[in-house]
């Protein structure tokens, strides 16, 4: 499996994204804290960092369903980290409803809102994308 930077990726990104029930109106313009895994010439994951400071919100993390279970999430996790960690980030925050079991055993931990900087709250993720309903996770590097 190889992991590539996202930014030529960005119709597929959408149509996976989509495929999945993940936000997509709010996508940067430039993917360059994307990442997608290719099978052949389909795309079989993405996740991304939108960096505020100190710290990135993770995003968009999915897997085509076609693909799932053979570590594709894990191989792009362990990339977006190091990415972070690259970048000198303090931590990495996220905003999930049908994962957080998955988080938790990656090191993730449930925060409140409250607990998030604020500059990470005025993202669109935090502040209008995701309900209110959304579990909050973080990881310190």
């Amino acid at each position: 499996m190889k992991i590539e930077q996202a930014n030529k990726y960005r119709e597929s990104i959408v149509a996976l994204l989509t495929a999945e029930k993940l936000p997509t109106v709010d996508l940067p313009d430039q993917l360059e804290n994307f990442a997608v895994t290719k099978q052949g010439d389909d795309i079989t994951g993405v996740i991304g960092l939108e960096i505020y400071g100190d710290y990135a919100l993770l995003r968009s993390l999915a897997v085509n369903k076609s693909f799932r279970n053979q570590g594709i999430a894990d191989e792009l996790l362990q990339h977006i980290e190091k990415l972070a960690a690259v970048k000198k980030l303090k931590a990495i925050y996220l905003l999930t409803e049908t994962a957080p079991g998955y988080f938790t055993r990656k090191g993730y931990q449930t925060i409140t809102r409250a607990d998030v900087p604020g500059e990470v709250q005025q993202s669109s993720e935090f502040s209008h994308v995701c309900p209110q309903s959304a579990i909050v996770m973080l990881k310190f590097l």
